[in-house]
Order: C-alpha cells, then sequence, then structure tokens
C-alpha cells in the first residue's frame, strides 16, 4: 500500500494511492485524516474507511511533503562509503545526526527556496523512513516493527552555512528547501528496499547514483542506534545518507542556481523533481 498527504480545493487529506501504468494514479480519501503524521499509525490507516466515489486524480490536487509535521526530523550523514571518501573523512564508528525542523520540507514537485544569502546550494539524494509505531530502545531484530514506510527525499543543503561551525544545522534547515515525497510506501509494497537504486539527475546527468544496501549503517542500525537516546513516535521521520557524487565535492563544484531542476529518484519509491527559485525578500 502507498499512501500521500495532498490538498484539494482548499482541504488537506490523506490518500491511498491507486498507480497505473497508462494514466494517471488515483488517490482514494481516507475519511477524517488531514495527514500522514504522528496520528496515522499503521493500524489507523488500515481502519480507516476509503471514500472511494471522492478518489482524484493526481493531477488534480497539490501533493504536500508525505509527512508535513513530524515532531522530529533526524538526518543521518557520512552514511556511504563513497561519500565518506570523497569527503576526506575517517569511516565514521557511530551514525553522524543532524536534525531539520519541519519547516524546511516541501512537497515533491514544489519549488525549492534559494536564499540570497548562500550561494553554494548542494543536492543530496537520500531515502526517508517514516515511524508508525512508538518505541524506545528497539532492538535491530525488531526494527522492522516500528516503520511506517518508506520515501524519497533531497537533502538540500547550504554549504557555506554547512562550514560556518563543527555543527551542521545552520546549513541544513533552510525554510523550503527539503523536498520529500511524492508517496509513503508500505514495507510490505517494498519489500526488497535494500536491493533499489538510487540517484541524482541534473540536466539529464546522473550525478549520484548507489544502492541502499551500500548505507555503511543500514536502516534497523538507525532505529536502533536513535531509539537508544530519544523515543522514536509515529509520524518521525528519518533521512538516511547520501551516496558519493554531492556537488561540493566535484571539479569543478556544482552547486544548484535559479531555473535549475533537480530529480531525485528511488527504484519502488518513484522520484521527485524541483525546480531551484530565488526568494523574493
Amino acid at each position: 500500500m502507498a499512501y500521500a498527504t495532498f490538498e484539494i480545493d482548499g482541504r488537506r487529506r490523506v490518500g491511498v494511492v491507486e498507480r497505473s501504468d497508462h494514466a494517471a494514479d488515483r488517490l482514494v480519501p481516507l475519511d477524517g485524516l488531514v495527514e500522514l503524521g504522528p496520528s496515522t499509525t499503521a493500524d489507523v490507516l488500515a481502519d480507516t474507511r476509503r471514500l472511494e466515489d471522492e478518489a482524484v486524480g493526481v493531477d488534480e490536487v497539490r501533493l504536500c511533503p508525505v509527512v508535513p509535521n513530524p515532531g522530529k526530523i533526524i538526518c543521518i550523514g557520512l552514511n556511504y562509503h563513497e561519500h565518506v571518501g570523497e569527503t576526506g573523512r575517517d569511516l565514521p564508528t557511530y551514525p553522524v545526526m543532524f536534525t531539520k525542523f519541519p519547516s524546511a520540507l516541501i512537497g515533491p514537485y514544489e519549488d525549492i527556496v534559494a536564499p540570497p544569502e548562500t550561494t553554494e546550494i548542494d543536492y543530496e539524494a537520500e531515502m526517508a523512513l517514516v515511524i508508525g509505531r512508538p518505541g524506545r530502545r528497539i532492538p535491530r531484530e525488531q526494527a522492522h516493527e516500528h516503520i511506517l514506510g518508506y520515501t524519497v527525499a533531497n537533502d538540500i543543503s547550504m554549504r557555506d552555512y554547512q562550514r560556518k561551525t563543527h555543527q551542521w544545522l545552520q546549513g541544513k534547515t533552510w525554510d523550503r528547501s527539503t523536498p520529500i515525497g511524492p508517496y509513503l510506501f508500505t514495507p510490505q509494497e517494498v519489500p526488497d528496499i535494500a536491493d533499489a537504486c538510487i540517484r541524482t539527475v541534473l540536466d539529464g546527468n546522473v550525478l549520484q547514483e548507489a544502492l541502499v544496501s551500500q548505507l555503511i549503517f543500514d536502516i534497523p542500525h538507525l532505529i536502533e542506534t536513535i531509539s537508544e537516546f530519544t523515543t522514536l513516535l509515529p509520524g518521525d521521520v528519518i533521512l538516511t545518507g547520501t551516496p558519493g557524487g554531492v556537488g561540493m565535492k566535484r571539479q569543478p563544484p556544482i552547486f544548484l542556481g535559479d531555473g535549475d531542476r533537480i530529480t531525485v529518484e528511488i527504484e519502488g519509491l518513484g522520484s521527485l523533481t524541483n525546480t531551484v527559485r530565488n526568494e523574493r525578500v
């Protein structure tokens, strides 16, 4: 099963995705649900009545960030071998973590806002997961029981701001900078997610490409590690890291600017494409 958060006629809703190879996907609203998040556990989604007579085409709606208001957004850095190598850092023995704020999130096809203060806007293809069952000190053997689903994200980074301190926060969570979506796929829908290819494409050129299985710290390890120090709650989002090929490490560097269209795709989860637009201040 796949789900989406969408808006139509000024009203936000949650829909079950009915995919099609020959026409636009359909969204079947779930009665009374306004967005995926803390209140939409797997049980709630499974038990909520589908409003078949209110189904709409995905091309008739605005797709929101798949989880618009997560309680926590925890991001993992340096989690692919090639990316660690290109940064010249030692291989981490413990996951590198930072956070984002919900105000950073945008929908899968919305514009990435380029603030005037930065000149180094970088892309980072990432697979994200959403928690569907609360837990603290979750053993890796039980981690899969706490996953609501998987989706696609682009961890847009303002590198000049990221380098200002040893902490990365100020470079990672600018308003309206982080696309996530388009859909949330349950683990049952993508049982072989570790074999999926993740890539970034800019102007027809593949800039990043790897398999999810190449993560240094796999998904069960991340859930076990994070839940050791904080309770993971439904709707919490974890971004799992980006492969090698980021713009700041290319020669010459590739940074995004006004009008650039950047695509991140993951096999089995779909893709998001966003245009960079200068912020009007």
